[in-house]
Protein backbone atom coordinates (compact mmCIF):
# COMPACT_ATOMS: atom_id res chain seq x y z
CA UNK A 1 0.00 0.00 0.00
CA UNK A 2 2.87 2.37 0.83
CA UNK A 3 4.48 1.57 -2.55
CA UNK A 4 1.23 2.25 -4.44
CA UNK A 5 0.67 5.57 -2.66
CA UNK A 6 4.27 6.53 -3.38
CA UNK A 7 3.86 5.69 -7.05
CA UNK A 8 0.66 7.71 -7.28
CA UNK A 9 2.38 10.63 -5.65
CA UNK A 10 5.22 10.45 -8.20
CA UNK A 11 2.73 10.41 -11.12
CA UNK A 12 0.96 13.46 -9.77
CA UNK A 13 4.17 15.47 -9.71
CA UNK A 14 5.59 13.88 -12.86
CA UNK A 15 5.30 17.05 -14.94
CA UNK A 16 5.11 20.80 -14.44
CA UNK A 17 2.94 21.67 -17.45
CA UNK A 18 1.35 20.09 -20.49
CA UNK A 19 0.14 21.19 -23.86
CA UNK A 20 -0.20 20.23 -27.50
CA UNK A 21 2.32 20.21 -30.30
CA UNK A 22 1.86 22.67 -33.14
CA UNK A 23 3.72 23.65 -36.30
CA UNK A 24 3.75 26.60 -38.63
CA UNK A 25 1.14 25.68 -41.22
CA UNK A 26 1.09 27.27 -44.66
CA UNK A 27 -1.85 27.26 -47.05
CA UNK A 28 -0.62 27.39 -50.66
CA UNK A 29 -3.08 29.02 -53.04
CA UNK A 30 -3.28 29.25 -56.81
CA UNK A 31 -1.72 32.38 -58.34
CA UNK A 32 -3.76 32.15 -61.54
CA UNK A 33 -7.06 30.84 -62.82
CA UNK A 34 -7.79 27.89 -65.05
CA UNK A 35 -8.20 24.14 -65.23
CA UNK A 36 -5.75 22.09 -63.16
CA UNK A 37 -3.96 19.89 -65.70
CA UNK A 38 -1.70 18.10 -63.25
CA UNK A 39 -1.69 17.93 -59.46
CA UNK A 40 -0.37 14.57 -58.29
CA UNK A 41 0.32 14.99 -54.59
CA UNK A 42 -0.85 12.97 -51.61
CA UNK A 43 -1.50 13.99 -48.04
CA UNK A 44 1.41 12.98 -45.83
CA UNK A 45 3.94 13.33 -48.64
CA UNK A 46 7.11 15.33 -48.01
CA UNK A 47 7.86 18.06 -50.52
CA UNK A 48 10.88 20.30 -50.95
CA UNK A 49 11.22 24.01 -51.62
CA UNK A 50 10.93 24.88 -55.32
CA UNK A 51 9.42 21.51 -56.22
CA UNK A 52 6.88 21.69 -59.07
CA UNK A 53 3.73 19.92 -57.89
CA UNK A 54 1.38 20.62 -60.79
CA UNK A 55 0.27 22.82 -63.66
CA UNK A 56 -2.71 25.05 -64.40
CA UNK A 57 -3.93 25.49 -67.98
CA UNK A 58 -2.43 28.70 -69.43
CA UNK A 59 -3.23 28.25 -73.12
CA UNK A 60 -5.07 31.56 -73.21
CA UNK A 61 -2.00 33.38 -71.87
CA UNK A 62 0.22 31.68 -74.46
CA UNK A 63 -2.12 32.84 -77.23
CA UNK A 64 -2.03 36.41 -75.92
CA UNK A 65 1.77 36.29 -75.82
CA UNK A 66 1.89 35.00 -79.40
CA UNK A 67 -0.45 37.80 -80.50
CA UNK A 68 1.77 40.47 -78.94
CA UNK A 69 4.88 38.90 -80.52
CA UNK A 70 3.14 39.00 -83.93
CA UNK A 71 2.35 42.69 -83.40
CA UNK A 72 6.04 43.39 -82.75
CA UNK A 73 6.96 41.62 -86.00
CA UNK A 74 4.37 43.67 -87.87
CA UNK A 75 5.97 46.85 -86.52
CA UNK A 76 9.31 45.74 -87.91
CA UNK A 77 7.69 45.18 -91.31
CA UNK A 78 6.33 48.73 -91.28
CA UNK A 79 9.76 50.26 -90.90
CA UNK A 80 10.86 52.35 -93.88
CA UNK A 81 14.17 51.70 -95.56
CA UNK A 82 16.37 54.52 -96.77
CA UNK A 83 18.09 52.16 -99.18
CA UNK A 84 16.42 52.98 -102.54
CA UNK A 85 16.48 56.77 -102.18
CA UNK A 86 19.97 56.82 -100.69
CA UNK A 87 21.22 54.44 -103.39
CA UNK A 88 20.16 56.85 -106.15
CA UNK A 89 21.82 59.76 -104.35
CA UNK A 90 25.01 57.78 -103.82
CA UNK A 91 25.14 56.91 -107.51
CA UNK A 92 24.78 60.62 -108.28
CA UNK A 93 27.56 61.28 -105.78
CA UNK A 94 29.85 58.81 -107.56
CA UNK A 95 29.07 60.42 -110.93
CA UNK A 96 29.81 63.89 -109.58
CA UNK A 97 33.06 62.69 -108.04
CA UNK A 98 34.16 61.25 -111.38
CA UNK A 99 33.21 64.52 -113.08
CA UNK A 100 35.38 66.45 -110.63
CA UNK A 101 38.28 64.07 -111.26
CA UNK A 102 37.91 64.65 -115.01
CA UNK A 103 37.78 68.40 -114.54
CA UNK A 104 40.89 68.29 -112.36
CA UNK A 105 42.72 66.43 -115.12
CA UNK A 106 41.56 68.96 -117.72
CA UNK A 107 42.67 71.78 -115.45
CA UNK A 108 46.08 70.12 -115.04
CA UNK A 109 46.46 69.95 -118.83
CA UNK A 110 45.40 73.55 -119.21
CA UNK A 111 47.92 74.65 -116.59
CA UNK A 112 50.63 72.78 -118.46
CA UNK A 113 49.61 74.41 -121.72
CA UNK A 114 49.46 77.79 -120.00
CA UNK A 115 53.03 77.38 -118.78
CA UNK A 116 54.20 76.50 -122.29
CA UNK A 117 52.45 79.48 -123.88
CA UNK A 118 53.82 81.83 -121.25
CA UNK A 119 57.33 80.78 -122.26
CA UNK A 120 56.52 81.23 -125.97
CA UNK A 121 54.93 84.63 -125.42
CA UNK A 122 57.96 85.70 -123.44
CA UNK A 123 60.09 84.66 -126.41
CA UNK A 124 57.65 86.47 -128.70
CA UNK A 125 57.16 83.21 -130.59
CA UNK A 126 53.34 83.33 -130.38
CA UNK A 127 50.89 86.19 -129.95
CA UNK A 128 49.74 86.96 -126.42
CA UNK A 129 46.08 86.48 -127.46
CA UNK A 130 46.55 82.71 -127.41
CA UNK A 131 47.74 82.93 -123.83
CA UNK A 132 44.79 85.16 -122.89
CA UNK A 133 42.33 82.71 -124.46
CA UNK A 134 43.92 79.83 -122.54
CA UNK A 135 43.77 81.74 -119.26
CA UNK A 136 40.06 82.30 -119.93
CA UNK A 137 39.56 78.55 -120.41
CA UNK A 138 41.39 77.87 -117.14
CA UNK A 139 39.07 80.28 -115.32
CA UNK A 140 36.00 78.68 -116.85
CA UNK A 141 37.23 75.23 -115.83
CA UNK A 142 37.77 76.39 -112.25
CA UNK A 143 34.23 77.71 -112.04
CA UNK A 144 32.90 74.47 -113.45
CA UNK A 145 34.83 72.56 -110.78
CA UNK A 146 33.42 74.82 -108.04
CA UNK A 147 29.90 74.21 -109.34
CA UNK A 148 30.48 70.47 -109.44
CA UNK A 149 31.90 70.46 -105.90
CA UNK A 150 28.89 72.49 -104.73
CA UNK A 151 26.56 69.93 -106.28
CA UNK A 152 28.62 67.20 -104.64
CA UNK A 153 28.11 68.79 -101.21
CA UNK A 154 24.40 69.19 -101.87
CA UNK A 155 24.15 65.50 -102.72
CA UNK A 156 25.97 64.58 -99.53
CA UNK A 157 23.55 66.71 -97.48
CA UNK A 158 20.60 65.10 -99.26
CA UNK A 159 21.89 61.65 -98.30
CA UNK A 160 22.26 62.67 -94.64
CA UNK A 161 18.84 64.35 -94.61
CA UNK A 162 17.18 61.34 -96.22
CA UNK A 163 18.72 58.95 -93.68
CA UNK A 164 17.70 61.20 -90.76
CA UNK A 165 14.10 61.48 -91.99
CA UNK A 166 13.80 57.72 -92.37
CA UNK A 167 15.33 57.21 -88.92
CA UNK A 168 12.81 59.62 -87.35
CA UNK A 169 9.93 57.88 -89.10
CA UNK A 170 11.17 54.47 -88.00
CA UNK A 171 11.56 55.61 -84.38
CA UNK A 172 7.94 56.74 -84.44
CA UNK A 173 6.87 53.35 -85.80
CA UNK A 174 8.97 51.36 -83.33
CA UNK A 175 7.98 53.47 -80.32
CA UNK A 176 5.27 50.90 -79.61
CA UNK A 177 7.75 48.02 -79.43
CA UNK A 178 8.99 48.67 -75.87
CA UNK A 179 5.48 48.60 -74.29
CA UNK A 180 4.77 45.37 -76.19
CA UNK A 181 7.98 43.81 -74.93
CA UNK A 182 6.94 44.76 -71.39
CA UNK A 183 3.60 43.06 -72.02
CA UNK A 184 5.41 39.91 -73.13
CA UNK A 185 7.51 40.00 -69.95
CA UNK A 186 4.30 40.33 -67.95
CA UNK A 187 2.81 37.39 -69.84
CA UNK A 188 5.92 35.31 -69.12
CA UNK A 189 5.53 36.11 -65.42
CA UNK A 190 1.87 35.08 -65.48
CA UNK A 191 2.66 31.92 -67.44
CA UNK A 192 5.31 31.07 -64.84
CA UNK A 193 2.60 31.25 -62.18
CA UNK A 194 0.73 28.49 -63.99
CA UNK A 195 3.23 26.14 -62.40
CA UNK A 196 2.31 25.07 -58.88
CA UNK A 197 5.68 25.57 -57.17
CA UNK A 198 6.05 24.54 -53.55
CA UNK A 199 7.32 27.50 -51.47
CA UNK A 200 8.95 25.64 -48.57
CA UNK A 201 10.01 22.21 -47.40
CA UNK A 202 7.35 20.40 -45.43
CA UNK A 203 4.70 17.71 -45.23
CA UNK A 204 1.36 17.89 -47.03
CA UNK A 205 -1.35 18.09 -44.36
CA UNK A 206 -4.46 18.69 -46.45
CA UNK A 207 -5.24 18.73 -50.17
CA UNK A 208 -8.02 21.09 -51.22
CA UNK A 209 -8.07 20.60 -55.02
CA UNK A 210 -7.82 17.78 -57.53
CA UNK A 211 -6.77 17.36 -61.13
CA UNK A 212 -9.28 18.60 -63.76
CA UNK A 213 -10.91 21.00 -61.28
CA UNK A 214 -11.03 24.71 -62.11
CA UNK A 215 -9.10 26.97 -59.75
CA UNK A 216 -8.74 30.73 -59.42
CA UNK A 217 -6.31 33.28 -58.00
CA UNK A 218 -6.14 32.93 -54.22
CA UNK A 219 -8.03 29.65 -54.14
CA UNK A 220 -6.36 27.19 -51.67
CA UNK A 221 -4.70 24.16 -53.20
CA UNK A 222 -3.06 22.44 -50.22
CA UNK A 223 -1.79 22.96 -46.68
CA UNK A 224 1.68 21.97 -45.52
CA UNK A 225 3.89 22.33 -42.45
CA UNK A 226 7.51 21.75 -41.61
CA UNK A 227 7.37 18.67 -39.38
CA UNK A 228 11.10 18.45 -38.74
CA UNK A 229 10.70 20.68 -35.70
CA UNK A 230 7.50 21.15 -33.67
CA UNK A 231 6.67 23.47 -30.83
CA UNK A 232 4.86 22.42 -27.68
CA UNK A 233 2.55 25.19 -26.47
CA UNK A 234 2.32 24.77 -22.70
CA UNK A 235 1.08 27.06 -19.92
CA UNK A 236 2.85 27.78 -16.66
CA UNK A 237 1.67 29.52 -13.51
CA UNK A 238 3.20 32.61 -11.97
CA UNK A 239 5.02 30.51 -9.38
CA UNK A 240 6.65 28.44 -12.17
CA UNK A 241 8.01 31.41 -14.12
CA UNK A 242 11.19 31.44 -12.04
CA UNK A 243 11.95 27.91 -13.28
CA UNK A 244 11.52 28.75 -16.98
CA UNK A 245 13.95 30.78 -19.07
CA UNK A 246 14.16 31.30 -22.81
CA UNK A 247 16.90 29.12 -24.31
CA UNK A 248 16.85 26.69 -21.38
CA UNK A 249 16.67 22.96 -22.07
CA UNK A 250 13.68 21.09 -20.65
CA UNK A 251 12.44 17.54 -20.72
CA UNK A 252 9.34 16.74 -22.74
CA UNK A 253 7.37 13.53 -22.24
CA UNK A 254 5.09 12.10 -24.92
CA UNK A 255 2.73 9.16 -24.47
CA UNK A 256 4.25 6.10 -26.11
CA UNK A 257 1.37 3.70 -25.63
CA UNK A 258 2.01 0.59 -23.62
CA UNK A 259 5.69 1.46 -23.32
CA UNK A 260 4.86 4.49 -21.18
CA UNK A 261 6.28 7.90 -21.99
CA UNK A 262 8.90 8.83 -24.55
CA UNK A 263 11.41 11.36 -23.29
CA UNK A 264 12.56 14.13 -25.64
CA UNK A 265 14.76 17.13 -25.00
CA UNK A 266 13.40 20.53 -25.94
CA UNK A 267 14.38 24.19 -25.73
CA UNK A 268 12.18 26.98 -24.39
CA UNK A 269 11.73 29.22 -27.44
CA UNK A 270 9.26 31.82 -26.18
CA UNK A 271 7.47 32.95 -23.02
CA UNK A 272 4.46 35.20 -23.21
CA UNK A 273 4.79 38.66 -21.67
CA UNK A 274 1.11 38.71 -20.81
CA UNK A 275 -0.88 36.45 -18.51
CA UNK A 276 -4.19 34.93 -19.63
CA UNK A 277 -6.95 32.84 -18.12
CA UNK A 278 -6.25 29.13 -17.99
CA UNK A 279 -7.50 27.45 -21.19
CA UNK A 280 -10.03 24.72 -20.45
CA UNK A 281 -8.14 22.13 -22.46
CA UNK A 282 -4.80 22.80 -20.77
CA UNK A 283 -3.74 21.41 -17.40
CA UNK A 284 -1.08 22.94 -15.18
CA UNK A 285 0.57 21.74 -12.05
CA UNK A 286 -1.57 24.08 -9.98
CA UNK A 287 -5.03 23.73 -11.54
CA UNK A 288 -6.41 26.25 -9.07
CA UNK A 289 -4.53 29.06 -10.80
CA UNK A 290 -6.68 31.34 -12.92
CA UNK A 291 -3.89 33.14 -14.75
CA UNK A 292 -1.10 31.41 -16.66
CA UNK A 293 1.64 32.29 -19.15
CA UNK A 294 1.93 30.63 -22.53
CA UNK A 295 5.28 29.14 -23.52
CA UNK A 296 6.59 27.51 -26.69
CA UNK A 297 9.10 24.71 -26.43
CA UNK A 298 11.01 23.80 -29.59
CA UNK A 299 11.42 20.04 -30.06
CA UNK A 300 13.23 18.15 -32.83
CA UNK A 301 10.90 15.65 -34.47
CA UNK A 302 12.21 12.20 -35.33
CA UNK A 303 8.97 11.36 -37.11
CA UNK A 304 7.11 10.31 -33.97
CA UNK A 305 5.51 13.64 -33.10
CA UNK A 306 2.30 14.80 -34.77
CA UNK A 307 0.43 18.09 -34.75
CA UNK A 308 -2.14 18.13 -31.95
CA UNK A 309 -0.38 15.43 -29.91
CA UNK A 310 -0.23 16.06 -26.16
CA UNK A 311 3.07 16.52 -24.39
CA UNK A 312 4.17 17.07 -20.81
CA UNK A 313 7.04 19.24 -19.64
CA UNK A 314 9.40 18.87 -16.73
CA UNK A 315 11.42 22.00 -15.86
Amino acid sequence: MVFILSACGNDENDFDASGVFEAKEIIVSSETGGKILEFDIEEGATVTVGQILGFVDCENLNLQKAQIAASIESLKAKRNSAGPQVLVLKQTLVSQSKQIDAQKEQLRVLHKEQSRLENLVAAEAVPSKQLDDLIGKVEVMRKQMEATESNLNVTRQQIISQEQQIAIANRAIMSGQKPMEEQIAQMDNMIGKCQIINPTTGTILLKYAEKNEVTGPGKPLYKLADMSELKLRAYVTNSQLSKVKVGEEVTVFVDNGEEGSKEIMGVVDWISDKAEFTPKTIQTKDERSNLVYATKIRVKNDGFLKIGMYGEVKF
